[in-house]
């Protein structure tokens, strides 16, 4: 198959044992397939096997045609020059050279096919957002931008395979839309890492990733999600009907075991009673014995079957918990004023008249670097707010690493008793020892369900809760719990994302967005 890559019998484990694939196969062609599952589960592990930048302890991979592939955690050198990161820096050197007479083998050997090299990088850079010089430093370029710059060099290599690891982290609207675009036009064998659903609903087939299997699904992220919703349904049926199953033969296995008593008891009394010969006796209570052991050993077996099916019924079963919220006590009245700012300059420099009231839901949006973190973290730097607040950052770093999470809870809930504690931490999934992990252990999405839990629980309860980012660097199940705890939170939000699918989920009742150095309010997206 053209443009496709093959992995065979796949196995990787860390050094410290955790296994993450054992035997894994699969064939990804020449379509543009979006990889989903839970953090942890190896997505991210995948690609950089794929890619060689691990070594897996068994299996092959094998990929036809050149291989491009976009790092999550991309870096580059900022004393680079733009030209350099794309690749292309020598080719120009060698046409520049040409062009003033240098007409060396060396140099024409450099240039090879690539005599539209110049043209080309601006045509891609200006596809993908970035109208930039190419003699221009890459520390001017900002986060987002980096990470343009960085798929424009792999578009450049005319990639047959491309890899693309949680591609729009980082990345503002018009970013994200300039990469979608890309994505749409690549024609070779493309998979991509991502929780962004506005760009899975871009792709033709989902695979999912789970306990180191790997099961395709055709079709994009909604209709993914639509097949998976009914094979659940069949899969909890399976779990009752195996579940009656089990009790119906536990039930018979009793009643056998009590008929091979009571007949035992009958064979005893008759023999007491000296209404049998001895000889007799004998014969039928081992003929009794036999036909018995052959019963209950056959009652054993379907019982056996039964609680294997039932776990294999089980095992179809997603554990995709909910979290459960009831925050009463942070609700404010529609008409209550929880944060005015009147022609208020932030130390940032930013001038900002901004009102609102009551459970308003205000997602905040703009361009990367207009000022949307900073203006977040102004209001809560400066206590602005008039109501109780809480900010969550994005990085998750308001909790001890050196404690549990009840501990962090308890130092930030103080009045609460320990089993009030847990009994709330129980409704954010951290049930019984869960709640005793240290935080330095947690993963990602751990961490975030702990921080939030914090925010939630805090006293006294926020009544303005304000968001950083939430979604970047969370899976598709922790961006629904994370849905699912907003939804039930009374308070007044003010979200900062990009995520266009997840505010929309929220329900934000304003736009606000910051443009050429303004707040001003905005159409919904």
């Amino acid at each position: 198959m053209s443009h496709s890559l093959r992995c065979h019998d796949l196995s990787f484990a860390w050094p410290d044992g955790d296994v993450l694939f054992d035997g894994l196969s699969f064939v990804a062609g020449p379509v543009r397939s979006g990889l989903v599952g839970r953090n942890g589960t190896g997505k991210s592990t995948l690609l950089r096997l794929i890619a060689g930048r691990l070594t897996p302890q068994r299996g092959s991979i094998r990929v036809s045609g050149e291989l491009g592939y976009l790092p999550q955690d991309l870096t580059l050198d900022i004393t680079l020059r733009v030209d350099e990161a794309l690749g292309i820096a020598g080719v120009r050197r060698a046409i520049d050279a040409i062009e003033r007479g240098d007409a060396s083998e060396a140099n024409f050997t450099a240039v090879g096919d690539d005599w539209d090299v110049e043209e080309r990088a601006d045509a891609m850079l200006g596809k993908l957002g970035l109208p930039i010089d190419l003699d221009r430093s890459v520390g001017e370029l900002s986060g987002g931008e980096t990470i343009l710059l960085g798929l424009a060099a792999e578009l450049l290599r005319r990639p047959d395979v491309l890899l693309l690891d949680e591609p729009t982290n980082n990345l503002d609207l018009r970013a994200r839309r300039h990469l979608y675009d890309a994505v749409d036009l690549f024609r070779g064998a493309l998979l991509v890492v991502s929780h962004d659903r506005e760009l899975l609903d871009r792709v033709d087939q989902i695979g999912d990733l789970r306990k180191g299997d790997l099961t395709w699904y055709g079709g994009n992220l909604t209709a993914y999600e639509e097949a998976v919703a009914v094979e659940q349904e069949a899969a909890e049926r399976m779990v009752r009907s195996a579940e009656a199953d089990v009790r119906k033969q536990r039930r018979d296995l009793i009643e056998a075991r009590m008929k091979m008593d009571q007949r035992r008891a009958r064979g005893q009394r008759a023999f007491e009673q000296g209404g049998i010969p001895k000889i007799v006796a004998g014969g039928l209570k081992r003929s009794a014995q036999v036909s018995a052991g052959k019963h209950l050993g056959m009652q054993s077996e379907r019982l056996d079957a039964a609680q294997e099916a039932l776990a294999d019924a089980e095992e179809r079963v997603h554990d995709d918990d909910a979290i459960r919220v009831d925050l009463p006590r942070t609700a404010v009245p529609a008409g209550r004023v929880v944060l005015r700012l009147e022609d208020h300059v932030l130390r940032t420099g930013l001038p900002v008249t901004l009102e609102i009231r009551g459970p308003e839901r205000i997602a905040l949006t703009g361009p990367n670097g207009a000022g949307k973190s900073t203006l977040l973290h102004a209001i809560a730097g400066e206590s602005l707010p008039l109501v109780p607040y809480r900010l969550l950052p994005q990085r998750l770093d308001l909790l001890r690493d050196d404690l549990s999470i009840a501990e962090n809870l308890a130092l930030l809930a103080p009045s609460t008793d320990n089993n009030d504690r847990r009994a709330r931490l129980a409704r954010f999934l951290f049930r019984g020892r869960a709640a005793d992990q240290p935080v330095q252990t947690l993963s990602g999405g751990e961490r975030f369900r702990a921080t939030l839990a914090a925010l939630l629980l805090a006293e006294p309860p926020p009544q303005l809760l304000m968001l950083d980012e939430p979604t970047n660097n969370l899976d598709l199940a922790s961006v629904a719990q994370l849905q699912q705890a907003l939804t039930s939170y009374e308070g007044a939000l003010l979200v900062v994302s990009h995520d266009v699918p997840f505010l929309r989920e929220l329900g934000i009742t304003r736009w606000l967005a910051i443009e050429d150095d303004q707040l001003v309010e905005v159409d919904p997206l």
